[in-house]
């Protein structure tokens, strides 16, 4: 495929999920999960099925940590921090794949060379950026799969809980509201590690 199509499919997939994202929403999402959360295998295999499709949609990763709060309490937390891991990698190979030799992937490849791979996908999951960006950002500066996998665990912990514990701590999910895991604590925290985490490579490449 030659460049020329490969800008044309990605032009036409980018507006089939606009188009999806602009039909649907999260909210949908979470209504129409809850009348199966009331038991714990059909709620997982839900989310396993929202979990495949969500990238397809741009939803946020949050969604999983809250319908699997709201399902399964705070013991959901295994299993929502396994399929934020999960969900992360269709974004993270497409764009591995079409990865071009371009500044920005020039860019991100030193970024990865002076932080290490397992540093920089950790830091960059703790600042709050949609997901599938920096999943994207990993595939273009050609972070390993293993690497990238377990910085998107460690990296989305805090980011997993707080959805968590936000869904465990509704009613219904009808009512349930994604910004409710974004506590002001945990994305000021979370930005404070990620900055720690990327002052060092940063400060190195710029005075080089």
């Amino acid at each position: 495929m030659d460049r020329r199509a490969r800008l044309g499919a990605g032009a036409a997939l980018l507006c089939a999920v606009a188009v999806l994202a602009w039909a649907s929403s999260p909210s949908w999402v979470l209504g129409r999960v809850s009348w199966v959360a009331s038991d714990p295998l059909r709620l997982t295999v839900a989310l396993v099925g929202v979990a495949v499709v969500r990238p397809l949609f741009a939803w946020p990763t949050t969604l999983l940590a809250v319908a699997a709060g709201y399902g399964l309490g705070l013991a959901g937390f295994p299993l929502a921090l396994g399929l934020v891991v999960v969900t992360s990698l269709p974004p993270y190979w497409l764009a591995g794949r079409g990865a071009s030799d371009g500044r920005v992937a020039a860019a991100g490849e030193r970024l990865v060379a002076e932080t290490g791979d397992l540093r920089s996908v950790a830091g960059s999951r703790l600042l709050p950026l949609p997901s599938d960006v920096v999943s994207a950002g990993a595939g273009v500066a050609g972070v390993p799969a293993r690497a990238f996998a377990l910085g998107t665990a460690i990296g989305e912990v805090p980011w997993v809980a707080a959805g968590v514990i936000a869904g465990d701590s509704v009613a219904t999910l009808r009512t349930a509201s994604l910004s409710a895991a974004m506590d002001p604590l945990v994305v000021f925290g979370t930005a404070i590690i990620a900055t720690l985490a990327f002052a060092g490579p940063v400060y190195r490449l710029v005075a080089s």
